[in-house]
C-alpha cells in the first residue's frame, strides 16, 4: 500500500479493494517500525486517525468521497490541530493544545483526509537541517548520517520514506523545497496568499506560505487543490478563484519557453548536482520545450536580504511568547523581568535567539534605514527581476539546493554556510511567487532537486509541466532501499 501514489490510492479506495481503516493501520505500523531513525514525527494520532479513517469508509461507502477522502497525511508541527499539541518544534510550546484547526488543517479535514499526526521541524521553521528541533534532529531516510534538509524536514523524511502518504510544509525562504531537494520528494510553495496562513504559527508574516510535500506533481495538484482558497480570518490571503489543478495536468510542454537562470548554473554550485540539473532540463527539451537563457541579476542580494527581512518579522512575532500572554513560564521568578528573561531564555533555542537578536537589531532606532528598509528596496529589485524574466518565459528552473545532503553537524557551528542552503530559493519567497522541486537525477546516491518557478497564481502550468516531465522519467518513484 505504502508504494502507491495517493492518485492510485483514492482509486483503490473509491472501487473498495481498500479501505481507509486498512491503509490508515497500514501507515501506523510503518511509523511504529521506522520512525525511531528518523525522528519524523513529533506526535502520533493513533486513535484519532483510526476514527477519521472509519469515517472516511463511510463517506466513501455514501458515495460522497473525493479524492483525499481516506488518504492518511501528517501535517507539520507549526500548524494547529484542535485537540492535539501543536509544538512549532520548540520547548516553548511544549505542552501545548490547540483549541481549533488551523485553516489549511480544516480544509484537508473537510475533503476527508486521515491525520497521522504532527511532524518534526527546525524551531519556529527556523533552520536548513532540522537539527534545531528541541526534540531532536530528524534524520535524512536516504542515508540517515545526513540531514533531510529543513525546516520541512520532518513532513519531507515521512513521505520519502513511506510513512504518510503525502504532508503540508511551510516555505519562508525554502523550507518546502530544499527538504523535498534534499530527500528525492516533490515540494511545492504556492503563490503567497494562495493558501490561508490562519492557524500557522507565524515567523516572517510577509513570507510565509502553507504547501503540500508529496511524492508526484500529481499528488502536489490533489492536495493544493484542497488546501486553497479565500480566508477571510486572513488578511493577505487573496480573494480569487482556485483553479481545478488535476484537469490541468493533460497538457504536454511543446512550445512552453523554459527560462534557465545563467546566475544559478555557475560558481558555488556541487558539479554532480549541476549534471542532474542539467539532465532534467534536457529531457524538458526533448519533450518540446522551449530552452532560454535568462538572468536574475539581483539573486545574489536575497540572501542578505532575506537576513534582515525574516529576522526583524520574527523578532516582531515572537514577541508574544513571553511566558505571559503564551509559551513556557520559568520557575519562581524574582520579579517580572526575571520572568521574562527567564522564561524566554529557557524556552527559546539558540538559532531562535540568534534571529531575535539579530531582528531586533535591524529595526532598532538608528539602523531601521540602514537594514531592513535597504532590504526591502532590495526586495523591489529582485521582484521586477522576475517580472522581465516572465516576459521571456512561461517557467523557470535550475537547482533548488547548491548541495545534495550534508552530514548532521556538518554546518551546526557555521551559520553562514548554513544560510546558503536556500541561496537558490528564497528570491521566490521575497518576490511572492510559486515555485517547486521536484527529482533530478540522483548524484553519488542522493537526491537532486530542480527547482522551476512560475509566475504568480500559475500554479496549474507549473504542476502540469512537472506532471509531464515525471511522465516521461523515473526520477520521482526511486525510494530509499530502507524504507521501500
Amino acid at each position: 500500500m505504502h508504494t502507491k501514489t495517493i492518485a492510485e490510492l483514492s482509486r483503490s479506495l473509491q472501487s473498495g479493494e481498500l479501505s481507509s481503516t486498512e491503509l490508515t493501520q497500514h501507515m501506523l505500523q510503518r511509523i511504529k517500525a521506522h520512525d525511531d531513525k528518523l525522528n519524523s514525527f513529533v506526535t502520533v494520532t493513533e486513535e484519532a486517525a483510526l476514527e477519521q479513517a472509519k469515517a472516511a469508509d463511510a463517506r466513501i461507502a455514501a458515495g460522497n468521497a473525493g479524492p483525499l477522502t481516506g488518504i492518511p497525511i501528517a501535517y507539520k508541527d507549526i500548524f494547529c490541530t484542535e485537540g492535539v499539541r501543536t509544538t512549532c518544534g520548540s520547548r516553548m510550546l511544549e505542552n501545548w493544545i490547540s483549541p481549533y484547526d488551523a485553516t489549511v488543517v480544516a480544509n484537508l479535514r473537510a475533503a476527508g483526509a486521515v491525520m497521522l499526526g504532527k511532524t518534526n521541524m527546525d524551531e519556529f521553521a527556523m533552520g536548513s537541517s532540522n537539527e534545531t528541533s528541541y526534540y531532536g534532529p530528524v534524520r535524512n531516510p536516504w542515508n540517515t548520517d545526513k540531514v533531510p534538509g529543513g525546516s520541512s524536514g520532518g513532513s519531507a523524511a515521512a513521505v520519502a520514506a513511506r510513512l504518510c502518504c503525502g504532508a503540508t510544509g511551510t516555505d519562508t525562504g525554502g523550507s518546502i523545497r530544499q527538504p523535498a531537494a534534499l530527500t528525492g520528494i516533490t515540494g511545492l510553495k504556492p503563490t503567497y496568499g494562495r493558501c490561508s496562513r490562519w492557524g500557522m504559527i507565524a515567523f516572517a508574516s510577509s513570507l510565509d506560505q502553507a504547501g503540500p510535500m508529496t511524492r508526484s506533481a500529481e499528488d502536489a495538484a490533489i492536495m493544493l487543490g484542497a488546501m486553497s482558497g479565500f480566508d477571510e480570518r486572513d488578511s493577505t490571503s487573496a480573494e480569487r478563484p482556485v483553479d481545478d489543478y488535476v484537469a490541468a495536468l493533460g497538457t504536454d510542454v511543446k512550445g512552453v519557453r523554459v527560462g534557465v537562470v545563467k546566475e544559478f548554473m555557475g560558481e558555488g554550485l556541487d558539479a554532480g548536482v549541476g549534471r542532474s540539473v542539467q539532465a532534467a532540463i534536457d529531457e524538458l527539451q526533448k519533450l518540446g520545450a522551449e530552452i532560454v537563457e535568462i538572468s536574475l541579476p539581483n539573486a545574489g542580494l536575497s540572501v542578505p536580504a532575506y537576513y534582515v527581512v525574516a529576522p526583524a518579522e520574527c523578532s516582531s512575532n515572537l514577541a508574544r511568547f513571553d511566558g505571559v500572554r503564551y509559551g513556557h513560564r520559568c520557575d519562581d521568578p524574582k520579579d517580572l523581568e526575571d520572568l521574562y528573561k527567564r522564561s524566554r531564555s529557557e524556552g527559546f533555542g539558540a538559532e531562535v535567539k540568534r534571529r531575535i537578536m539579530i531582528g531586533t537589531y535591524a529595526l532598532s532606532a538608528g539602523y531601521y534605514d540602514a537594514y531592513y528598509l535597504k532590504s526591502q528596496k532590495v526586495r523591489h529589485l529582485i521582484a521586477d527581476d522576475f517580472r522581465r524574466a516572465f516576459e521571456q518565459c512561461d517557467v523557470i528552473v535550475g537547482p533548488t539546493a547548491p548541495d545534495t545532503a550534508f552530514g548532521l553537524g556538518e554546518k551546526a557551528d557555521d551559520p553562514v554556510s548554513m544560510y546558503l542552503s536556500d541561496i537558490y530559493t528564497i528570491a521566490v519567497n521575497l518576490a511572492g511567487l510559486p515555485g517547486m522541486s521536484i527529482p533530478a537525477p540522483q548524484s553519488a546516491g542522493l537526491p537532486v532537486g530542480l527547482q522551476m518557478i512560475g509566475n504568480y497564481f500559475d500554479e496549474a502550468r507549473l504542476l502540469n509541466v512537472a506532471h509531464q516531465l515525471q511522465l516521461a522519467t523515473d526520477w520521482h518513484q526511486q525510494a530509499p532501499a530502507d524504507f521501500a
